[in-house]
């Protein structure tokens, strides 16, 4: 059963119960909501808005509307927006003009509640702790976004501290959000920790939702919410601003209902940020995700099928292996691959973020406004502890506690993890690639979603196809390949460094091959 604790004042202000009374009468938001309700792509709906059918205003309430209808059930949606409907309205008056500023340009878009924004609206990552952190402050990947002409709809829930406190966490319960349910049976996970992000979007709350990941957090929840996600190779996308984990392996991604939106709002997103050094080479990489997308064929493609990652669950191996059968029918040529492990990655990979949790959100405390009482985790923790009825009423917080003890980065131990996370598993996808002379790798992403379950955390189920990308920076793309008795699984498709632009082509071919079998 899904619970939502108690919320903050400042949070019950912009939740659904304060949400803007709209009017069902006008024909352009009842068209305007049916796309939302439908999942029509987002080129369509930028169709829509340019011949007038409707505006951005009426598709900004009926976002609204939905919200107020559904996320009771859902708890998807921390907070929304007061400014939205007065950048629609403005978004409205500027096309009047003739001005355009992209195909993004009046599509409402809702954005992880770790990654700031510059409206009246806390960044919390789900705790309490970050209550009052309204900074006033665009990330750089939300001034992108903006700067496309999206509207800012709102923040969405996440796991709290974006999965990181505990191993026995939940995902997607957060002490303010409390527990997202899966949009496609809500006693199931919607996965972590952009499970906000992900159910939203698969419920037609928005079109579009931006995620973040350190290791699976975009990619799982776009997997058990029958959407499309990608976790961009980490320096594509700026992580200023974003309450983080890890800097090796921290990452914005785009989640959508298709290739074609994903790659559209990636190419808005993507950008160098002086403030974020990994970034220096994005403005090189970057492209026009969607040009492209049409102009690829499977046909001769020679595809690496991960074979040690499709997992035990009969039932997911059964839908991969359709899927590989849809491949070949398109002309792909898939490779067998039977090992693509990296000895002793899990560990390096744990160190790696223990001691980078510590040092990093040290970091983004000390930036935050004053109003923010906890300046650094040690103090988190402390919180945690002090409020331990709210925060810690499933688990506990063992992680922080563990990074909190850590000695820095300038540790020989984690210098040494460091190295061997990253350049091990990137030298693996590089050497399966070449040595089979493939061009993307793909499993299953994940299993179906499992039940939530508030006692014992989460089970995992199933394959993950998460961890070499994820610790490589190398990206990451799932696409929906069908369903385990009504739940969704994904396809990963996986590739080396700056491949964005293939994974999104594949994953549109495939995409497309298998709505024409379907």
């Amino acid at each position: 059963m899904c619970v939502r604790p108690f919320l903050p004042g400042f949070l019950a202000a912009f939740l659904v119960g304060a949400l803007p009374l709209v009017s069902h009468a006008a024909s352009g938001f009842v068209m305007a909501k049916a796309d939302l309700a439908n999942g029509t792509a987002v080129s369509a709906i930028e169709a829509h808005l340019t011949a007038g059918d409707y505006s951005a205003e009426d598709l900004t309430r009926a976002a609204l509307d939905q919200i107020k209808a559904k996320d009771g059930k859902l708890h998807s949606v921390i907070a929304v927006n007061p400014d939205a409907l007065t950048q629609a309205k403005a978004s409205d008056a500027a096309r009047k003009r003739g001005e355009r500023f992209g195909p993004l340009m009046g599509i409402p878009i809702l954005i992880k509640d770790n990654i700031e924004t510059l409206d009246e609206v806390a960044t919390t990552a789900g705790s309490l702790a970050l209550k009052d952190n309204i900074t006033h402050r665009d990330a750089p990947v939300v001034a992108n976004l903006r700067a496309g002409g999206a509207i800012i709809l709102g923040k969405t829930n996440l796991s709290e501290w974006a999965n990181i406190r505990s191993t026995h966490s939940i995902s997607g319960w957060s002490a303010v959000g409390g527990l997202v349910a899966n949009a496609h049976d809500p006693a199931r996970t919607a996965c972590g920790s952009s499970s906000g992000s992900g159910a939203a979007v698969a419920a037609g709350l928005a079109p579009l939702a931006v995620g973040t990941e350190t290791d699976g957090s975009v990619t799982c929840p776009a997997s058990m919410n029958g959407l499309v996600g990608l976790k961009p190779t980490v320096g594509l996308v700026s992580r200023t601003y974003v309450v983080p984990i890890s800097h090796s392996q921290d990452t914005p991604g785009p989640m959508g209902r298709s290739v074609s939106d994903v790659a559209l709002m990636l190419s808005a997103m993507a950008g160098s940020d002086a403030t974020d050094m990994a970034t220096a080479e994005a403005n090189v990489h970057k492209a026009d995700y969607a040009a492209a997308l049409t102009g690829y064929s499977l046909n001769g493609r020679r595809i690496g099928v991960l074979r040690d990652q499709i997992g035990n669950d009969p039932k997911t191996a059964a839908v991969f292996e359709l899927t590989l059968q849809t491949l070949k029918s398109q002309g792909a040529v898939l490779v067998d691959i039977h090992d693509s492990s990296v000895e002793g990655l899990g560990d390096s990979e744990m160190t790696v973020m223990m001691v980078e949790l510590k040092a990093d959100l040290n970091d983004y405390l000390a930036s935050t406004p004053s109003l923010v009482k906890t300046r650094s985790l040690a103090d988190v923790i402390a919180f945690n502890k002090a409020h331990a009825a709210e925060e810690m009423p499933y688990f506990q917080q063992e992680l922080f506690e563990q990074a909190e003890a850590t000695k820095g980065l300038a540790d020989p131990d984690y210098l040494k993890a460091a190295a061997h996370a990253k350049t091990a598993s990137a030298l693996r996808i590089d050497s399966l690639l070449q040595e089979n002379d493939v061009e993307v790798l793909i499993a299953p992403t994940y299993g179906p979603a499992w039940l939530s379950d508030l006692v014992y955390g989460d089970q995992y189920t199933g394959p993950s196809a998460t961890q070499l990308s994820a610790t490589s920076g190398y990206p990451h793309l799932s696409v929906p390949m069908g369903a385990v008795q009504g739940l969704p699984v994904g396809l990963s498709f996986i590739g080396p460094k700056w491949s964005e632009f293939l994974l999104l082509k594949a994953g549109y071919a495939y995409e497309q091959a298998r709505k024409t079998q379907k």
